[in-house]
Order: C-alpha cells, then structure tokens, then sequence
C-alpha cells in the first residue's frame, strides 16, 4: 500500500479542522466522496487554487448542525452568517424556517435526543490504507459505546439509483453514509479500542418534517471498507502529485478550466 509522505501533522481543532493545510496532512469522508466526484477539483481546492463554493444547502446543514452543538455555538453561527440567514427587512429566510422547524421537530423528540446525547463534535485521526484520516463526530457517548451523525433530507422513503450498489437504493447509501460511519467507527475503534454503534438521526425538510432514529447492520461495513480500500492507492498518488488526476467535465472547475482540443460526434452529449 503506498503511504503518504511522512512529516509532522497539523495538530488539529475545532478552528483548523476544515482548513487547506488539515485537508493536505488528513484524508476525510467528504474528500474521499469529493475524490470519487471530480479528482482535478478536488486536488485543486486542497493546494488553495480553487474554492468550492458555498451553496444554501450547506448552509442551511451547518446552521441545522450549530443548533445540537451548543446554544453558544448555534448563536455564533447566526451572527457571523447573519446576511445569509436573514433578510434585509428582518426575518428568516424561507430555507431557514424550514431548518428552525426540523431542529424544532428532532428537539421535541426524547428518543431522537436520547440518541443524540453525547460529547459534540468530538476530533479523532486514525491511520487506515496507510494514511491519516480525520474525523469529527456530531455526537458521540462513551458510557453506551455509540455515536450518532445528524442528517436531513428530503424524503425518507427517496430511492435512488446506485451505480456503486446496482440498484435503488435509500439516501442514506445514495449519499455514502454508510462508507462514512464505517470509516468513523474504524477510527474511533483505534483510538479507544472498541468498536462503537452508529446511528443516523435523520429529518426530512417535508412540512411537517418527518425524522427516523436509523441503526447499521454490522455486515454492511465491511463491504464499504473494501470498496474503499480499492480506491485509496490511486487517490493517495494524485494527492501526493504521482499521478494527474482525472477530469469529471462535468462541475464548476472542470467547466471553469476547461480547454478545448477536439471536435466530438453529438452523439456524445447526452453521455
């Protein structure tokens, strides 16, 4: 298995944990998942030449995120995303009453909260595929051995086709969230020694929103680790600079860089 090149790691915090120098010393879920999208952006935004853009979603998921942290938190997101979240003649945003319903909704709900009762946004790195991955657990409770991810969603009940798994699937696979509490358990396994249980609490943006307490049968993360592991030899190589990293074509930075060469038959638009 090649390695990444060795040298001292960031130190990581709640404040470096998502910076361009953390993503360089630490493979992530979502970098992993971003590597499977688009190599050439994804290579690009870790050396700081290319930013992804910040969309509603992501920050309405962060504000939804902010409000299990903590009330301190959760008022210091909304102050320094003011503009975002609040119109100009006052008032929220309608994706933002949509949110401030869902946190409403799980809040209400002792068992959704029993599930999320634990240690917030806890850090932890791990070695796996012979590289450093960081993780940061919404909840996670050292007492009952589990640690629970908060997710929100359209539907419960969406399917989705799966090139990965060859069939419709759930969101909760369509969006790898299953890779990615295989991934956190493994890491959370080599820094205390056990193997924790994962949960999604998930909340739907229907009105009223819909929410589920969902657990993991243990046979699903084996496949996911191995899927994963088939992945990482090339992904540490195009990180490292050993190999070019393939072109999606298809998101803002390849359109953005994109340089012609060739005519190509219309057939091929619709690929």
């Amino acid at each position: 298995m090649l390695t990444q090149q060795h040298r001292k790691k960031l130190q990581l915090n709640s404040q470096n944990y998502h910076s361009n120098e953390a993503n360089k010393d630490y493979f992530s879920v979502s970098q992993f998942k971003n590597m499977m999208d688009c190599q050439a952006r994804t290579v690009a935004s870790i050396n700081g030449d290319y930013q992804m853009p910040s969309s509603t979603a992501l920050m309405v998921g962060s504000y939804t995120h902010a409000a299990f942290e903590s009330e301190e938190e959760f008022l210091k997101f909304q102050e320094e995303n003011h503009d975002s979240i609040y119109k100009s003649r006052g008032g929220k945003y309608a994706e933002y009453n949509q949110a401030d319903l869902m946190i409403q909704t799980i809040k209400e709900d002792p068992f959704a909260m029993f599930a999320m009762d634990g240690v917030k946004e806890k850090i932890f790195t791990a070695n796996l595929f012979g590289v450093e991955w960081k993780i940061k657990v919404d909840s996670i409770n050292f007492d009952r051995k589990t640690f629970t991810d908060l997710k929100t969603t359209q539907s419960l009940s969406n399917r989705y086709w799966s090139d990965k798994y060859h069939k419709h699937v759930s969101f909760v696979q369509a969006f790898d969230y299953v890779l990615q509490m295989a991934i956190y358990r493994e890491v959370i396994q080599r820094n205390t020694g056990d193997y924790f249980n994962p949960y999604i609490v998930a909340v739907t943006k229907e009105s009223p929103p819909d929410k589920a307490v969902l657990h993991f049968d243990d046979s699903r993360f084996d496949f996911e680790l191995a899927y994963t592991e088939t992945m990482m030899d090339n992904f540490i190589r195009v990180k490292n600079g050993l190999d070019k990293p393939i072109r999606c074509e298809k998101c803002a930075y390849c359109r953005q860089t994109k340089k012609l060469n060739n005519t190509f038959e219309i057939e091929y638009l619709l690929d």
